[in-house]
């Protein structure tokens, strides 16, 4: 829906003992470098948002839990599109974020939930615009 917004299936391979989850190879869609990948957790009906990178491609994988991903598109060639993605085990797959575009989230797991970020360029903290959850006309109670 979103233009540049991937969403990637991804293999479960059952194994005795556990399951092995991919999440990316450098031959997949989405893949533009490798700068870090880092966890990010989120309790039940909390929410972090709004965010964008200026430079960075976000691939988000969730191997943990259930998270609703939301993302806002308000590029002069979009016009203020929504898009919304829920990741879990379930319906497992890479979402790939390109700059520019605004994201949050929503843990939806009662156990809690994780996310693995893979992105294509090590963290700037300059490099990121950040708004508060209410300056974005969403509405977070869906899904709860």
């Amino acid at each position: 829906m979103i233009p540049d917004v991937l969403i990637t299936p991804l293999a479960m391979i059952d194994m005795p003992g556990g399951s092995v989850l991919r999440a990316m190879k450098q031959s997949g869609k989405g893949y533009f470098g490798f700068g870090e990948a880092y966890f990010s957790q989120i309790d039940k009906g909390m929410i972090k948002a709004w965010k964008r990178h200026k430079k960075m491609t976000l691939n988000i994988v969730v191997p943990l839990g259930e998270i609703k991903f939301v993302i806002f598109d308000n590029r002069e060639s979009n016009k203020e599109t929504f898009q919304e993605v829920i990741i879990s085990k379930e319906n497992y797959c890479r979402l790939t974020i390109p700059p520019m575009v605004w994201m949050g989230f929503q843990g939806l797991s009662n156990d809690g939930s994780m996310l693995l970020n893979i992105a294509n360029i090590e963290h700037d903290p300059g490099e990121a615009d950040r708004l508060e959850v209410d300056k974005i006309n969403y509405d977070w109670s869906i899904n709860l």
